[in-house]
C-alpha cells in the first residue's frame, strides 16, 4: 500500500471551476448576501475577488493562515475577521455579541490555529439601547472571558 496520496482527475475539474471568474449580475445587496449562504458565496467569488483578489482571498477560507519573518524567526499566524448584523440582536441561546465571537474563534479553529487576541468592529444602529449595548459587551465578555485571562498570563 503506498502512502502517497494521487488526486483524482475530479478534484481538478473542482480546482478550475472555482477558480474560474464568476459573474455577479444582482442590482442590489439583500440579507441573504450575509447569511453565508449561497448569495454570499456569489458575491465573494464574483465581485469582491475582481477587486481584491489576492494569494490569500483566492483560498476562500475563513481565515488566512500566513507567515511573518524568514528562517528561524518565521511564525505562522492565522487571522481573520467578521461583521455580524442580526435581527432581533437577542434570541434563544445567545444573542450578537456571543455570536460574534463564538463565530470569529470558529473561524481561526478551522484553520488549526489558537485564538490569541480578538479585534472587534461595531455596527451600531441609531436608536439602539445603551442597555442593550451593555447586555451585548458583557456577553461579548462572558464568551471570551476565557481568551482574555489566557492572554494577560502570558504577558
Amino acid at each position: 500500500m503506498t502512502t502517497e496520496f494521487t488526486p483524482s482527475p475530479l478534484f481538478a475539474r473542482v480546482e478550475n471551476a472555482r477558480r474560474r471568474r464568476r459573474k455577479f449580475s444582482d442590482e442590489q445587496i439583500t440579507l441573504a448576501h450575509g447569511s453565508g449562504g449561497r448569495a454570499m458565496h456569489e458575491l465573494v467569488e464574483g465581485l469582491f475577488l475582481e477587486y481584491l483578489r489576492n494569494p490569500l482571498l483566492e483560498k476562500l477560507e475563513d481565515q488566512a493562515v500566513f507567515e511573518i519573518g524568514s528562517g528561524r524567526g518565521a511564525s505562522r499566524l492565522a487571522f481573520t475577521t467578521d461583521s455580524y448584523v442580526v435581527d432581533p440582536i437577542f434570541f434563544p441561546g445567545g444573542d450578537i455579541g456571543r455570536l460574534a465571537v463564538c463565530g470569529t474563534v470558529n473561524d481561526l479553529a478551522m484553520g488549526g490555529a489558537r485564538p490569541l487576541y480578538l479585534s472587534a468592529g461595531f455596527i451600531l444602529e441609531e436608536g439602539l439601547a445603551i442597555e442593550d449595548l451593555r447586555r451585548v459587551l458583557a456577553s461579548m465578555r462572558d464568551a471570551g472571558g476565557h481568551q482574555g485571562r489566557a492572554a494577560r498570563q502570558r504577558r
